[in-house]
């Protein structure tokens, strides 16, 4: 039994090593759960004045082997918020009162109070970030995530990153929300007795309690119906951001997607939990035999935890429970810190389950919920023994439902659940940071959407028994799948986009890049699943392995291309014909030489695979160099040939498209037919469904072209290129790559990583043109901004 137990835990060992650049933050992490990661891999660090948002990128165009990180931030507002409790005048005079109150207990609890004084005056000011939540994947305008955010002096307002460069405020909650009550006296229903006057303190204090925020999150996306002018129904994706006040209340927001601003909120209803002191938030979305169940989970700074039911009006197939669930009651003083949801398959039941994780003190609560034909099944329990000191920071891989935590002295525990007939016990390994960045403490953690990377926010720790003097505060990472568990799941995806999995590309391209080949395993599995499935997804998983080989075959460029060289110009004096050469300039030769000669051999000790590939590079006297350069051409034939096959899959898609929503083809305003002509173009491409769909098309066009025309000089713009057209006149212009159009414009989109560009959708447009232009780049999967 022992050796048995050896061995399933050394099948759960986890190497952990650390992938380089590691991000130093201009300010200190601020707030509880200062790390959160999104579907869309960006990372958010909240920090003392602004939110650091580190995008990872997967850049098939760069050669280096770090990680690329788009680097952006939310800065905090510059003036303090003020909770709405009353007319200005009267809460200037009450806070006058308060403030010189004979009372102590008054005037010690208003002063102290940051709620009250978040300005500071006597205190220092409140600055920075409390928390913040990704929305799901699509919910801005480019269906990207958004960023709710949460200052510490209770400001709750909502972002969207729409150009890459700069957030833009979307909506300030905790303004509207202020607005709603004072509209409503302060009550939440019209049952509720009339609410005292604002120069009781309880009065003051309770306004203020029922509008400061603790913590918020996002549900799932769901769909409502909506109704139209004509009594259709149509349905229509929203989300919802649940908000839990200090007083307990839950305010449900519900939002229209795309979300654009205030315009798109749709409703908001409060719930009243009943938790004092509440802590932590989070949703309950459970599916059983195709009805969606919904619920918040509220914890508590004393320790209970229970689920709240949640009403979702004109929300289709959601359901909701009849009575809140106590998941443990024990009023322990435990505060809870943190709770995570994850939604798992019960091996032995044959049904879904709800596994729900919360960090209590340093200890980890556990609840599995499941529904049977008896109803709820609440099975729970505390895992101890994992940290001496409280845990600061957990999060979970939702996709396999392993858990991390962390405490502040540098060790991370993995908890992987194993079901058992009854519950499920739960297998832990200690990760010690210290063996991989040495000696620091640690303020947060997350863990990548796919599970290859876990992110942590780091500082010094001791050394020789002394803390620092200063604080660096650094987000590292560390690997947490090997390469070939990476291209595993990447074959085996159910979501088959590359772009919703770049943690997983990002080791594969890592992998590439350090050897300089493509593994043979991976390379067949990738054939054998191309010959049997022909998803284009595994063609573009090619394609972006071979865009890495070659990256990975280029020689590194030996000096900084910005900038710039001081020596051509004595090097053109001295090559020039009639002009000798001095003492001095044959001196500067030769200590340019043992300096190249000397970089040369410190150089040596350093990278094997480095010193190989420039000896590759530079013995084309010999003819080394000629095996290199046919590689590099027989690399980039088969590129091309791939992106051929990718841009003639996608133009049988909109060919399809132009076929079934037109009756005449002229009303398209795409090239239909030098699309046709193009396809068919190569003699070599035999492909019957293109002829089929090609002979419709044309039958119904009844030999008009209708082609496009140069909008500076009218002339005819030829289909001879999917990338731009050229008219007769010489005027280039750009395809866009999600309908062939000429992009007659200078403003037009482009997808993430630079492979394509696509114009914008016009109002003359129909509807199904505007959803080809929605689509992601066919090459890479990245959206179109």
């Amino acid at each position: 039994e022992a050796a048995a137990a050896a061995a399933a835990s050394a099948g759960f060992r986890l190497t952990a090593v650390r992938r380089e650049p590691a991000v130093r933050l201009q300010h200190g992490a601020s707030g509880l759960e200062p790390l959160a990661w999104s579907e869309d891999h960006r990372v958010s660090v909240s920090t003392a004045r602004s939110i650091a948002v580190l995008e990872q990128l997967s850049d098939v165009h760069s050669g280096g082997q770090d990680m690329v990180i788009h680097r952006t931030a939310v800065p905090a507002p510059g003036a303090a918020c003020m909770l709405k409790v009353g007319p200005k005048k009267e809460v200037a005079e009450c806070k006058e009162k308060f403030a010189s109150s004979v009372d102590p207990t008054v005037s010690q609890t208003f002063m102290l109070d940051r709620v009250f004084n978040p300005e500071g005056k006597s205190l220092t000011p409140m600055r920075g970030f409390k928390y913040s939540s990704w929305s799901p994947l699509g919910c801005d305008a480019n269906g990207r995530c958004l960023l709710a955010a949460l200052t510490m002096d209770n400001r709750l307002t909502i972002h969207a990153n729409l150009n890459r460069l700069q957030w833009v405020q979307l909506v300030d909650l905790t303004e509207l929300y202020g607005e709603r009550l004072l509209e409503a006296s302060y009550r939440l229903c019209k049952a509720d007795t009339p609410c005292g006057e604002l120069g009781d303190f309880p009065e003051f204090q309770r306004r203020h309690s029922m509008q400061a925020p603790v913590r918020m999150e996002w549900s799932g996306i769901c769909t409502t119906q909506q109704v139209k002018h004509n009594n259709e129904c149509r349905d229509v994706g929203s989300v919802l951001l649940a908000v839990l006040f200090e007083n307990g209340n839950i305010a449900v927001w519900q939002f229209q997607l795309p979300f654009l601003g205030k315009e798109s909120i749709t409703s908001c209803n409060t719930i009243e939990s009943g938790i004092g002191s509440p802590s932590v938030l989070s949703w309950w979305e459970y599916e059983h035999n195709n009805r969606k169940m919904s619920g918040l989970i509220v914890g508590s700074a004393y320790g209970p935890v229970k689920i709240i039911p949640v009403n979702l009006k004109a929300v289709k197939g959601y359901f909701t429970l009849r009575q809140p669930v106590v998941l443990w009651q024990e009023m322990d003083q435990l505060p809870v810190h943190s709770i995570k949801c994850i939604p798992l398959y019960h091996p032995y039941q044959k049904c879904s389950c709800s596994l729900v994780v919360a960090a209590r003190g340093p200890y980890v609560f556990w609840c599995l919920l499941l529904i049977s034909k008896a109803g709820l099944n609440v099975h729970n329990s505390h895992v101890t023994g994992l940290h001496s000191l409280p845990i600061v920071s957990m999060t979970a891989d939702k996709q396999n439902g392993t858990v991390y935590t962390c405490s502040s002295d540098g060790k991370v525990r993995q908890l992987i659940p194993i079901f058992t007939d009854v519950a499920l016990k739960f297998e832990h390994q200690l990760i010690k940071l210290s063996e991989v960045f040495g000696c620091v403490r640690t303020h947060g953690i997350a863990v990548s959407p796919c599970g290859a990377y876990l992110a942590v926010i780091t500082t010094e720790g001791m050394a020789n028994g002394l803390h620092p003097v200063n604080k660096n505060y650094q987000v590292q990472f560390v690997t947490l799948k090997t390469f070939e568990e990476a291209a595993a799941q990447l074959l085996e995806s159910s979501v088959q986009n590359l772009f919703r999995q770049v943690d997983l590309t990002d080791l594969v391209r890592w992998k590439i890049l350090k050897d300089k080949h493509i593994p043979q395993f991976l390379q067949e599995a990738l054939d054998k699943k191309i010959e049997s499935c022909g998803s284009t997804y595994f063609w573009r998983f090619k394609l972006f392995l071979l865009r890495i080989l070659y990256q990975s075959m280029q020689k590194a460029p030996s000096e900084v291309t910005w900038r710039p060289s001081h020596e051509d110009a004595k090097i053109l004096i001295s090559d020039s014909p009639g002009m000798g050469s001095t003492e001095d300039d044959q001196e500067e030769g030769t200590s340019k030489q043992a300096s190249k000669q000397s970089l040369g051999d410190t150089g040596k000790g350093v990278d094997i695979d480095d010193t190989t590939e420039d000896s590759l590079h530079q013995s084309s006297d010999t003819g080394g160099r000629e095996p290199m350069v046919e590689k590099l051409l027989e690399i980039q034939a088969q590129i091309e040939a791939v992106e051929m096959h990718l841009t003639r899959e996608h133009m049988k898609r909109v060919l399809g498209e132009v076929y079934l929503h037109t009756w005449i083809t002229e009303n398209t305003s795409i090239p239909t037919r030098g699309v046709c002509d193009f396809l068919m173009s190569d003699d070599g491409y035999d492909d019957r469904t293109a002829r089929v769909l090609i002979g419709h098309i044309l039958k119904k066009m009844n030999k008009q072209t209708f082609p496009e025309h140069c909008s500076l000089c009218k002339e005819i713009l030829p289909f001879t290129d999917r990338k731009q057209a050229v008219c007769s006149n010489g005027h280039i212009w750009l395809r866009c790559f999600l309908t062939y159009q000429s992009c007659q414009s200078l403003v037009y989109r482009r997808c993430l990583l630079h492979d394509s560009i696509a114009r914008h959708p016009t109002p003359e447009d129909p509807e199904w043109i505007k959803r080809l232009l929605q689509g992601p780049c066919t090459f890479c999967d990245s959206p179109v901004f």
